[in-house]
């Protein structure tokens, strides 16, 4: 292949490559942003894709953490599970979704064993409250936490479409 037809090529793609609109989702008056805890942790609470009419909304790991950065409900995995919804239910409702925009979420429990009927339980409560039909796809896994005294972390996805009014 001759240097012109690599360049040719490359103005090509470059002509054809669109950056997806992508802006951090915040809700600080439930959670504080990573990169202000004291020991500052660098990544964004999740990002909000824009594309071709979709939105993605993507929520990073989230805790039993208040607004200020502290972890809450220490040792008690079912206020710590409720306390993680509350702050993702947050995220949402900052980029105008609901729970029944969610299409996946992944569970990390400190001890799978000892708490997944309990999670179980909770979730299913709280996805009935939420309405939700169908469950959003779900992964449990379990793991060792970015805090000692966290039970539980979860992320999640939704997806729904940008014009929606």
């Amino acid at each position: 292949m001759s240097q012109l037809q690599t360049d040719t090529e490359a103005a090509t793609a470059k002509q054809y490559h669109k950056p997806v609109s992508k802006k951090a989702i915040s809700a600080p008056k439930a959670l504080n942003e990573a990169y202000d805890y004291e020991r500052p942790s660098s990544f964004s609470r999740g990002l909000r894709l824009d594309i071709k009419g979709v939105t993605i909304l993507l929520i990073s790991g989230t805790a039993s953490v208040d607004e200020a950065g502290r972890s809450v409900h220490e040792g008690d995995f079912r206020a710590q599970t409720w306390r993680t919804y509350e702050n993702i239910t947050a995220l949402l409702e900052a980029e105008g979704a609901t729970w029944k925009d969610i299409v996946r979420t992944t569970c990390y429990l400190r001890d799978i064993e000892r708490d997944y009927a309990a999670f179980n339980e909770i979730r299913t409560e709280f996805f009935k409250q939420q309405g939700l039909n169908p469950l959003p796809a779900s992964t449990g896994i379990q793991a060792i936490l970015c805090r000692p005294d966290l039970l539980i972390e979860m992320e999640a996805m939704a997806i729904f479409e940008s014009d929606r009014g």
